[in-house]
């Protein structure tokens, strides 16, 4: 029963940021507080024990922590094995991932001229790893699942270099980018509590398979009240967002899509994976976009991030909707 009752909390995750997305518009103050008290209770306790230079200080690291904590969880050693096995499918998709959205979100920014702020936490956005919901969807688009973990897998061990890199590339001459600041941020919030994750999986196999739904289900959770929290803290400025900005969201997570699925053709895949190519670029992992351009940039930038959530994970589901209908052609390796 609690599986069930997971699996379907997991496979509705845009109903439910889109959900307490209107709730935190509506009635700000209570993620506001939730955010505060979550800062004061690991502030004091658990960071106390914590080396200076690793500890995460703020309720929103909190929670992109464990976000990564529970998707290292779910990821085993045959994951990683399966990025050895398949290199050249897996180096396409990982080039494609670094270079269509980064470089089309610096273009976009130059396009609609859109402020400094704004322009550099879109860049921020395209140069966000990909997203752990985008295995979810790929699963239910009956796109190649294993493919989408991989991409993700391998893309998340290369954002500590890869992401505040590229901000800091195709940024720094609108905002100054601490991209050192942003390399160790990456490091505490991405791969260590993900290696954690994965060690406790590997090390309590048994008794975490007993409850494997459960992480997917806190991955999820934290990324609702990432986005809802940033909705809360950006009230004022969210009734200010014009049609610009909105527009350059949707066109960089269509774009993405489209550039996906075309990389995906040229490159001779199957059906199945040009579908996880294309969900997988075009769904960033804009929750971590949202917290390092809130931390470095402030709130102001990390608006195209949490905008770009709702974004993609519409588009990424109409087409999973629209997908699932037609099965696609037996995988060939």
């Amino acid at each position: 029963m609690l599986t069930k009752v997971l699996g379907f909390y997991t496979k509705y995750f845009g109903v439910w940021v889109v959900l307490f997305g209107v709730v935190a518009y509506l009635w700000p103050g209570l993620f506001v507080n939730l955010e505060q008290g979550i800062t004061w209770f690991f502030a004091s306790t658990i960071e106390r024990a914590v080396p200076e230079p690793l500890r995460l200080r703020t309720g929103m690291n909190w929670f992109f922590a464990l976000t990564m904590f529970g998707i290292g969880a779910v990821l085993q050693i045959e994951d990683f094995k399966r990025i050895i096995q398949n290199p050249v499918l897996v180096l396409i998709g990982t080039v494609t991932e670094w270079t269509v959205t980064p470089f089309g979100a610096f273009v976009l920014a130059k396009v609609f001229n859109l402020p400094p702020e704004i322009a550099v936490g879109l860049i921020l956005t395209g140069s966000a790893p990909g997203a752990m919901s985008s295995n979810v969807i790929s699963y239910i688009a009956k796109a190649d699942t294993a493919y989408s973990v991989s991409l993700t897998t391998a893309s998340t061990l290369l954002c500590p270099i890869l992401t505040p890199g590229l901000t800091f590339l195709l940024a720094r001459s609108r905002l100054e980018v601490p991209f050192f600041d942003m390399v160790l941020s990456v490091v505490n919030m991405v791969v260590v509590p993900l290696f954690i994750g994965f060690g406790v999986r590997h090390y309590f196999r048994k008794k975490v398979e007993k409850i494997l739904p459960v992480f997917p289900a806190i991955s999820i959770t934290f990324i609702i009240f990432i986005c809802s929290v940033v909705i809360a803290e950006n009230k004022p400025h969210l009734v200010q967002i014009t049609p610009v900005v909105l527009a350059a969201g949707v066109v960089l997570n269509v774009y993405g899509m489209l550039a996906g699925y075309g990389v995906g053709m040229v490159s001779g895949m199957n059906v199945a994976r040009r579908r996880t190519l294309a969900i997988e670029i075009g769904m960033q992992n804009a929750g971590l976009g949202t917290v390092l351009a809130r931390n470095h940039f402030g709130e102001k930038a990390a608006m195209p991030a949490a905008i770009f959530v709702f974004i993609c994970i519409i588009t990424a589901s109409l087409m999973a909707a629209l997908w699932q209908r037609k099965a696609p052609e037996p995988m060939r390796p």
